[in-house]
Protein backbone atom coordinates (compact mmCIF):
# COMPACT_ATOMS: atom_id res chain seq x y z
CA UNK A 1 0.00 0.00 0.00
CA UNK A 2 1.43 3.34 -0.80
CA UNK A 3 0.81 5.66 2.13
CA UNK A 4 0.88 9.00 -0.45
CA UNK A 5 0.54 10.86 3.44
CA UNK A 6 3.67 9.76 5.01
CA UNK A 7 5.61 10.42 1.54
CA UNK A 8 3.93 14.21 1.62
CA UNK A 9 4.69 14.61 5.28
CA UNK A 10 8.36 13.39 5.03
CA UNK A 11 8.86 16.36 2.59
CA UNK A 12 7.50 18.51 5.11
CA UNK A 13 9.11 17.19 8.32
CA UNK A 14 12.36 16.66 6.67
CA UNK A 15 12.80 19.92 5.22
CA UNK A 16 11.63 21.91 8.06
CA UNK A 17 14.57 19.69 10.05
CA UNK A 18 17.01 20.31 7.14
CA UNK A 19 16.15 23.99 7.64
CA UNK A 20 16.65 23.68 11.80
CA UNK A 21 20.21 21.99 10.89
CA UNK A 22 21.41 24.59 8.43
CA UNK A 23 20.08 26.74 11.05
CA UNK A 24 22.51 25.90 14.10
CA UNK A 25 25.36 25.06 11.38
CA UNK A 26 25.31 28.99 11.99
CA UNK A 27 26.86 29.07 15.43
CA UNK A 28 30.63 29.07 14.32
CA UNK A 29 31.24 28.07 10.71
CA UNK A 30 34.15 29.39 8.60
CA UNK A 31 32.43 32.84 7.05
CA UNK A 32 32.90 31.72 3.56
CA UNK A 33 30.81 28.98 4.61
CA UNK A 34 27.84 31.15 5.77
CA UNK A 35 26.06 32.26 2.54
CA UNK A 36 26.15 28.98 1.25
CA UNK A 37 24.55 27.22 4.56
CA UNK A 38 22.02 29.87 4.40
CA UNK A 39 21.36 29.42 0.62
CA UNK A 40 20.58 25.46 1.84
CA UNK A 41 18.69 26.63 5.14
CA UNK A 42 16.17 29.05 2.43
CA UNK A 43 15.80 26.25 0.07
CA UNK A 44 15.40 23.45 2.65
CA UNK A 45 12.52 26.15 4.25
CA UNK A 46 10.72 26.35 0.74
CA UNK A 47 10.94 22.46 0.27
CA UNK A 48 9.36 22.33 3.58
CA UNK A 49 6.45 24.96 3.06
CA UNK A 50 6.01 22.79 -0.38
CA UNK A 51 5.91 19.96 1.98
CA UNK A 52 3.25 21.58 4.47
CA UNK A 53 1.35 22.66 1.42
CA UNK A 54 1.02 19.21 -0.27
CA UNK A 55 0.27 17.57 3.40
CA UNK A 56 -3.17 20.05 3.77
CA UNK A 57 -4.06 18.93 0.41
CA UNK A 58 -3.70 15.22 1.26
CA UNK A 59 -4.79 15.42 4.62
CA UNK A 60 -7.16 12.31 4.25
CA UNK A 61 -4.60 10.08 1.99
CA UNK A 62 -3.55 6.75 3.61
CA UNK A 63 -0.81 7.12 6.52
CA UNK A 64 0.98 4.41 8.17
CA UNK A 65 -0.14 6.29 11.50
CA UNK A 66 -3.98 6.07 11.19
CA UNK A 67 -3.33 2.39 12.69
CA UNK A 68 -3.87 3.15 16.66
CA UNK A 69 -0.95 0.63 17.79
CA UNK A 70 1.21 2.11 15.09
CA UNK A 71 0.81 6.26 15.71
CA UNK A 72 1.01 4.68 19.91
CA UNK A 73 4.70 3.32 18.88
CA UNK A 74 5.77 6.35 17.18
CA UNK A 75 4.44 9.10 20.12
CA UNK A 76 6.39 6.69 22.53
CA UNK A 77 9.65 6.54 20.40
CA UNK A 78 9.18 10.30 20.32
CA UNK A 79 8.50 11.33 23.45
CA UNK A 80 11.56 8.74 24.27
CA UNK A 81 14.20 10.16 22.03
CA UNK A 82 12.87 13.92 23.05
CA UNK A 83 13.57 12.72 26.88
CA UNK A 84 17.17 11.64 26.37
CA UNK A 85 17.96 14.24 24.15
CA UNK A 86 17.36 16.79 26.24
CA UNK A 87 18.56 15.29 29.48
CA UNK A 88 22.14 14.51 27.88
CA UNK A 89 22.28 18.33 26.52
CA UNK A 90 21.66 19.18 30.33
CA UNK A 91 24.15 17.02 31.02
CA UNK A 92 26.91 18.19 28.41
CA UNK A 93 25.65 22.04 29.06
CA UNK A 94 26.63 21.25 32.85
CA UNK A 95 29.69 20.08 32.54
CA UNK A 96 30.86 22.19 30.32
CA UNK A 97 30.86 20.31 27.29
CA UNK A 98 28.31 22.01 25.00
CA UNK A 99 30.50 21.71 21.70
CA UNK A 100 29.37 17.73 21.88
CA UNK A 101 25.32 18.93 22.19
CA UNK A 102 24.58 19.23 18.57
CA UNK A 103 26.56 15.45 17.79
CA UNK A 104 24.71 14.01 20.68
CA UNK A 105 21.01 15.40 19.44
CA UNK A 106 22.20 13.89 15.77
CA UNK A 107 23.01 11.04 17.70
CA UNK A 108 19.65 10.33 19.61
CA UNK A 109 17.93 11.57 16.27
CA UNK A 110 20.18 8.87 14.23
CA UNK A 111 19.08 5.99 16.57
CA UNK A 112 15.46 7.07 16.63
CA UNK A 113 15.56 6.17 13.08
CA UNK A 114 16.17 2.52 13.13
CA UNK A 115 13.27 2.83 15.54
CA UNK A 116 10.80 3.84 12.85
CA UNK A 117 12.08 2.01 10.15
CA UNK A 118 8.85 -0.77 11.78
CA UNK A 119 6.38 2.07 11.83
CA UNK A 120 6.72 3.72 9.17
CA UNK A 121 7.71 0.57 6.84
CA UNK A 122 10.22 2.26 5.51
CA UNK A 123 13.97 0.76 5.54
CA UNK A 124 15.20 3.27 3.90
CA UNK A 125 15.27 5.02 7.31
CA UNK A 126 18.76 2.75 7.91
CA UNK A 127 20.27 5.00 5.75
CA UNK A 128 19.17 8.09 6.95
CA UNK A 129 19.91 6.32 10.82
CA UNK A 130 23.33 5.14 9.79
CA UNK A 131 24.40 9.11 8.05
CA UNK A 132 23.08 10.69 11.45
CA UNK A 133 25.07 8.44 13.11
CA UNK A 134 28.31 8.63 11.26
CA UNK A 135 27.72 12.84 11.18
CA UNK A 136 27.45 12.52 14.60
CA UNK A 137 30.74 10.32 15.16
CA UNK A 138 32.88 12.43 12.94
CA UNK A 139 31.86 15.93 13.12
CA UNK A 140 33.70 16.77 16.53
CA UNK A 141 36.57 15.31 14.81
CA UNK A 142 36.16 17.41 12.02
CA UNK A 143 35.25 20.40 13.90
CA UNK A 144 38.64 20.39 15.37
CA UNK A 145 40.30 19.92 12.42
CA UNK A 146 38.80 22.50 10.20
CA UNK A 147 38.63 25.12 13.24
CA UNK A 148 34.58 25.25 13.94
CA UNK A 149 32.14 24.55 16.11
CA UNK A 150 31.23 21.17 16.16
CA UNK A 151 27.27 22.46 15.22
CA UNK A 152 28.79 23.49 11.91
CA UNK A 153 29.93 20.12 11.39
CA UNK A 154 27.11 18.64 12.29
CA UNK A 155 24.25 21.14 11.15
CA UNK A 156 25.55 20.94 7.37
CA UNK A 157 25.72 16.88 7.51
CA UNK A 158 22.68 16.79 9.19
CA UNK A 159 20.77 19.35 7.37
CA UNK A 160 22.10 17.41 3.65
CA UNK A 161 21.21 14.07 4.84
CA UNK A 162 17.74 15.39 6.22
CA UNK A 163 17.42 17.55 2.36
CA UNK A 164 17.86 14.34 0.80
CA UNK A 165 15.46 12.57 2.39
CA UNK A 166 13.00 15.44 1.77
CA UNK A 167 13.68 15.46 -1.66
CA UNK A 168 13.16 11.64 -1.29
CA UNK A 169 9.77 11.69 -0.03
CA UNK A 170 8.70 14.29 -3.25
CA UNK A 171 10.39 11.58 -5.68
CA UNK A 172 8.10 8.52 -4.08
CA UNK A 173 4.92 11.19 -4.37
CA UNK A 174 5.50 11.95 -7.53
CA UNK A 175 5.91 8.59 -8.24
CA UNK A 176 2.86 7.26 -6.52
Amino acid sequence: MEYIRDYVMYIAIFGMFSFVWFGWAQEKPRKNWRKYIGIASGIALLVCLFGVYLSVTHWDAATTLSEKDTFNSYLIVFYTEFFIAGLGAFLLIRSKKKDYVAPWIAFIVGVHFFWLVNIFKDPSLYILAVLMIAIAVISPWGSKRLGVASSAITGIGSGIALFCFAILGLIRYLLA
